[in-house]
């Protein structure tokens, strides 16, 4: 994939992309450190189709959400032959009864039997994290196991 980068003098840095469909898909880094996803057309990256300011949670969720999707398609993949073992992704909402805790409170591989393989955290990657990881508002928590074990570590992250 190839990731144009346009410096935007007085304002900040533009990174953008083609999408199969045609589009131009990237944000705007502005050097007061705001940003904003843009969408524009094939043709023309200066014309903005749309644009979306964000804030930097914002960011950092839109972030997550595309890695962790990565990652668990990347692990999904690597378990597809491995039969009745399934991935799935949890977000740390600011309701969760484990926000602002350490992972091993929770003890979701004891009560479920399915194991957390990785946080995204900021758009970045904590693998294997331990039990003293203390989860945030906005992570999201990549596991691994059975159907029934990932519903019960669903309700014990949403209910406690």
């Amino acid at each position: 994939m190839n990731v144009d980068e346009t410096e935007l003098p007085g304002l900040g840095r533009r990174k953008d992309f083609m999408t199969a469909s045609g589009r131009r898909i990237g944000v705007v880094e502005y050097r007061e450190g705001q940003t904003e996803l843009i969408v524009s057309t094939w043709d023309d990256p200066d014309t903005c189709q749309a644009s979306i300011p964000l804030t930097a949670d914002e960011a950092a969720a839109l972030g997550n959400l595309l890695g962790g999707q990565r990652l668990a398609m990347q692990l999904s993949e690597a378990h597809r032959e491995v039969p009745g073992i399934v991935t799935r992704q949890f977000s740390i909402g600011p309701d969760s009864p484990f926000r602002g805790h350490p992972m091993g409170k929770a003890r979701i591989r004891t009560r479920s039997g399915a194991s957390i393989v990785a946080i995204m955290r900021e758009g970045e990657v904590l693998p294997s994290p331990g039990p003293d990881v203390i989860m945030q508002r906005g992570d999201l928590l990549v596991a691994v196991g059975t159907q029934e074990g990932l519903d019960t570590a669903a309700g014990i992250l949403r209910n406690g």
